[in-house]
């Protein structure tokens, strides 16, 4: 086959959920499939790390992106014979004059079923424009059963053409020594204390006010002094958190060390005594993945597609219920033989994760629907 593969993503979508998957599945494509032919669409120079024998990369510029969407790239297209083009990043960039057939990865459905978490511009085009994709596009790929069934839901004649590929964590996160990592991190932030960890988004479904009001209310119940360390990009949500944070008088125990660097992510998985993920809603759900993957216990959602990925191998809980988060948190931090036995099954449960195996689930989309 002759495979287009829009790999602007990658750098218009880097550092987050979308870029990550686009770069792996990219990476793993080309390492896999030595048959096909790929041709790549590109925004940047940094393409060199990723050419191999099969592939070719069409430059494009971010300025006028509607002139190679529309005209530049099915022009290629048409004029090469092109098989399959996939478009990863939720269908965004799909054109109507495309000629050969077409695949989309849907991420989620959270501007339909949480409309008030999403900021108003991605709305009105993921509203706009997705009716219209998913009516178009032969086949559609997504990344959990629980994501294929909101998509089911919301568009029932696309049942017929819903592939998954669950995600996986990158090979970085994987379990390091716990002292060397808890000394790393006293270093370089003062952290002197054992610490819950929260890696992620502010947005209102991520839940991350529960975590703040479920530690201020049990941490003087725990057998030692914790503190709550929350990572993520500083963003507006962020001086509400920072707001009830002062409020409950807990500058001391709770701290926000803003944007980390992925390769010290594994440090803090690694040197945490618990990861806390209590998101009312997910496609996917990297994070808890990740957390597993370094061998730190997990405390997250029995809701949407989190149970999918976790199964029996962290603690669910009621992300709506703060007396379910405090009481998960107080037993995993209380009983050392519930923590190790936790880390335990989440290093035999992510080893079941791949992006070998994503990219291979992919290509299997790939060719049904081209046999079609």
């Amino acid at each position: 086959m002759k495979i287009g593969f829009d790999g602007r993503s990658i750098n218009w979508y880097n550092g987050t959920g979308i870029g990550t998957y686009s770069n792996n599945l990219l990476i793993n494509l080309l390492n896999i499939d030595k048959t096909n032919d790929f041709n790549i669409f590109w925004n940047g120079n940094n393409y060199n790390k990723y050419k191999t024998v099969n592939s070719n990369y069409i430059l494009t510029s971010r300025r006028q992106h509607s002139y190679y969407e529309d005209c530049l790239i099915p022009s290629f297209i048409k004029k090469n014979n092109m098989d399959i083009y996939h478009i990863p990043q939720n269908g965004i960039g799909y054109s109507d004059t495309l000629t050969c057939k077409t695949i989309v990865t849907i991420h989620d459905l959270i501007p339909y079923i949480m409309p008030q978490t999403v900021g108003s511009g991605y709305l009105k085009k993921f509203l706009t424009q997705i009716p219209r994709i998913l009516d178009k596009c032969n086949g559609i790929i997504t990344v959990s059963e629980y994501s294929k069934q909101d998509i089911i839901r919301f568009f029932p004649d696309t049942k017929d053409k819903v592939y998954v590929t669950p995600l996986a964590a990158d090979s970085i996160y994987k379990p390091l020594d716990k002292e060397i990592c808890k000394h790393s991190l006293n270093e370089k932030y003062n952290m002197d204390k054992p610490f819950i960890l929260y890696v992620g988004g502010f947005s209102e479904r991520k839940n991350v006010e529960s975590i703040i009001q479920s530690f201020h209310n049990i941490y003087k119940k725990l057998n030692k002094e914790y503190n709550l360390i929350i990572l993520g990009s500083i963003r507006d949500k962020l001086s509400t958190l920072k707001s009830l944070v002062e409020k409950l008088d807990m500058n001391e125990n709770i701290k926000f060390l803003g944007f980390i660097e992925n390769n010290m992510l594994p440090v803090f998985y690694s040197a945490a005594d618990v990861f806390i993920y209590p998101s009312f809603y997910e496609g996917f759900g990297l994070p808890p993945l990740e957390a597993m993957s370094c061998g730190c216990p997990v405390i997250s959602s029995n809701t949407t597609s989190i149970p999918e990925v976790i199964k029996d191998a962290g603690i669910l809980i009621d992300p709506y219920n703060i007396k379910s988060i405090e009481n998960a948190l107080e037993s995993v931090l209380n009983n050392n033989t519930l923590r190790e036995n936790l880390s335990l099954k989440g290093l035999s449960r992510s080893s079941l994760f791949s992006w070998d195996n994503t990219a291979k689930l992919t290509l299997d989309a790939y060719n049904e629907v081209y046999k079609k």
